[in-house]
């Protein structure tokens, strides 16, 4: 091939990058141009749920699209963590990602995504305490008299739980207060709940939001939440801290896209979570289900993620736990 030949071979394939890249550049200007889908890790009715459609609106207002919520539950959240993290980069597809699946999972067992590699990180969207609750028919008034029962009736009590944060705030208290206790899996935080109103396990740790109404009718006692102290919204229920010094779980949850998604993209998204939080009764909405709202930049965020997943790694490393 002669030079003159080699040279427009050149010319021709710089001219399509530089349509390719105009077109792509065009794409993300011109987003969203069709509805968008924010996958929620765990069935319907629990915390994440109902996060997912507090912020939904703020979306549909900023970017004038409709906003998708759907489930995709199974193994503790990471069936729908996986998808989104398989899904295309183009901010059409977008996890609320909780803190289990998304920075405890893969220290736990193989599983088909990284938790920190393989997303975008958005934004934090809130953080919440659990809280512990026992059924009344348990001779049970707070964490001590737990403990006490615990150790006085050897692996005769059990908890319901959704894995993640749900177990492990469990595995955890059971580590530090030297007691055994069995784990009884839910596909949800809700069913978990609703499990120990019923009598079908003894006591639960649950997202606040979750054990709220049950609170309220009596249906299950609060010993205390895993917050390192007590919860500004509950300040009449004990940290468990209290009884066992240094113990401390908080869930959260966050906005992510799939790697490789355009950082205006992410950028955009992040901003309107910030801006949407300027909205007073919009806080106090996401307040109002036990959660504080976060609103951080995405580099933010993705200092927090992984400085999360190497906690829970050190954790799972040092103690040698398993999950369900």
């Amino acid at each position: 091939m002669s030079r003159l030949s080699l040279n427009i071979v050149k010319s021709i394939l710089i001219f399509l990058g530089l349509l390719l890249a105009t077109g792509g550049v065009s794409a993300q200007k011109d987003y969203p141009t069709k509805p968008i889908r924010i996958i929620i890790p765990y069935a319907p009715g629990g915390i994440a749920d109902t996060v997912a459609r507090i912020i939904a609106p703020m979306f549909q207002d900023a970017l004038n699209q409709t906003v998708i919520i759907e489930s995709k539950t199974g193994a503790s959240g990471t069936v729908g963590t996986a998808f989104v993290a398989k899904s295309p980069p183009d901010g059409y597809t977008l996890l609320l990602g909780l803190a289990a699946p998304q920075t405890l999972s893969q220290h736990l067992g193989k599983i088909e995504y990284d938790g920190v590699k393989d997303f975008a990180p958005i934004t934090l969207i809130n953080t919440n305490p659990l809280v512990l609750l026992v059924n009344p028919s348990l001779p049970i008034n707070s964490v001590a008299d737990l403990i006490k029962y615990a150790k006085a009736n050897p692996g005769k009590l059990n908890f319901s739980g959704a894995g993640g944060l749900t177990q492990f705030a469990g595995e955890i208290f059971k580590a530090r207060a030297g007691i055994n206790m069995i784990h009884v899996p839910y596909r949800g935080g809700a069913p978990a709940v609703t499990a120990a109103v019923a009598g079908e396990t003894q006591l639960t740790f649950a997202n606040y939001s979750d054990a709220i109404p049950w609170i309220e009718s009596g249906k299950l006692r609060p010993l205390g939440v895993t917050s390192a102290s007590r919860f500004a919204l509950a300040p009449k229920i004990p940290a468990i801290s209290e009884t066992l010094p240094g113990f401390a779980v908080e869930g959260w949850s966050g906005l992510f896209a799939p790697a490789g998604t355009p950082p205006e993209i992410v950028n955009r998204l992040a901003s309107i979570v910030r801006d949407g939080y300027k909205d007073p009764a919009l806080r106090k909405r996401m307040e109002s289900i036990g959660a504080t709202p976060g609103g951080d930049t995405p580099e933010e965020f993705r200092a927090f993620v992984r400085a999360e997943s190497v906690k829970w790694g050190n954790f799972v490393t040092q103690t040698g736990i398993k999950g369900d």
